[in-house]
């Protein structure tokens, strides 16, 4: 059945069936409905290609994750949660989603032209894109709307994002190890190009300037976000002695617990460790880890709604949404208070009493 056979059989013109498909209000409420009555009858669906032509709108959010499959895949399952966010938030909100995953060199110009085309999605996703990515310089060309997950690094005040406050949890996390009585603490940050990196770095800082300590360049070691660069930093750090570390992440803690143990060591009576996201690995290493939670999943769910909004006007850019962190205190940095639920959420107010 095509469109002049439902017309025919609603006994209207094949203009109205047309508008009543595209949800124009200039139908009747009893048109519509016997419209779409016979619609559904006889299981009509319209071509969505001329759909989107007519209403000039594909109905997809396309969502880029330019990293590789083997990092989607890791022992870090950050990636999976916000997929998982994102996917939840596009089908209630009636999208379909297209993903990009994959790394992208500079010369991959197609990709580019293909993101930019307002034919195939009605707006973009990117999820912790790396200043010194090829695709970073390129975002101003494109032609619709786009959020970011994770803060960009360069451009803020001009983008839209959702993050969370890196300076604040990490300043948190390393207080609390300062009120634990440690004195040389150790900092494995993630890769310095992303601003999650340099942010929970500057909290790191913070804390000990704050604390009268002094920043010893030596305790600060870059990782790449996996347990292998978890554990080859942490060998690096242990010749300076320190007697806590935090750690970018929780797959980058577990790797440098690893190294801990293979030293002769032990977490928290030698040294006290901290992670970060509060994924499945935290509760897997023995001690289970303390660290700061992040919404992961949420993030994805609330960008897609910003983005949304921001596609039908009801939200002008840019837009910057920050969510809560929390410290959950465990068995490695020393002062576990055992509850049912696994973990004992800390706020700042409790950590400056």
């Amino acid at each position: 059945m095509d469109l002049e056979s439902i017309a025919r059989k609603a006994g209207v013109s094949r203009s109205t069936v047309s508008r009543v498909i595209n949800d124009s209000p200039n139908v009747s409420e009893q048109t519509r409905q016997r419209v779409l009555a016979i619609i559904e009858e006889e299981d009509f669906h319209p071509n969505a290609a001329a759909r989107a032509l007519v209403k000039r709108r594909t109905d997809i959010l396309g969502v880029v994750m330019p990293t590789s499959a083997n990092v989607f895949f890791s022992d870090n399952n950050y990636y999976p949660l916000i997929l998982a966010g994102l996917s939840d938030a596009i089908r209630q909100l009636d999208y379909a989603m297209l993903m990009w995953l994959g790394e992208v060199t500079h010369s991959d110009q197609h990709l580019m032209r293909r993101l930019s085309n307002p034919h195939l999605t009605d707006g973009l996703i990117f999820v912790s894109l790396p200043s010194d990515h090829p695709l970073y310089e390129k975002l101003s060309r494109l032609r619709q709307p786009f959020v970011m997950i994770d803060r960009p690094l360069t451009n803020v005040e001009n983008t839209n994002y959702v993050s969370v406050d890196n300076v604040r949890a990490a300043e948190i996390a390393t207080q609390h190890l300062i009120q634990l009585g440690r004195r040389r603490i150790a900092h494995i940050a993630g890769i310095l190009a992303i601003a999650d990196s340099c942010d929970r770095l500057v909290g790191y800082r913070n804390a000990l300037r704050a604390a009268g300590l002094p920043i010893d360049e030596r305790l600060i070691v870059e990782s790449d976000f996996n347990y292998q660069t978890g554990y080859r930093a942490m060998q690096q750090l242990l010749p300076h002695k320190p007697d806590a570390v935090f750690a970018s992440n929780d797959t980058v803690a577990a790797g440098a617990l690893q190294a801990i143990h293979e030293a002769g060591l032990r977490v928290p009576d030698d040294l006290s460790l901290v992670g970060f996201d509060d994924v499945d690995v935290a509760l897997q290493t023995d001690p289970p880890l303390t660290t700061i939670r992040q919404p992961i999943r949420a993030k994805g769910e609330t960008a897609a709604r910003l983005l949304v909004d921001l596609i039908n006007g009801k939200l002008s850019a840019p837009q910057h949404v920050i969510l809560p962190t929390e410290l959950i205190v465990r068995q490695s940095c020393g002062a576990h208070s055992p509850t049912p639920k696994g973990g004992d959420a800390r706020s700042a107010d409790d950590l400056s009493e």
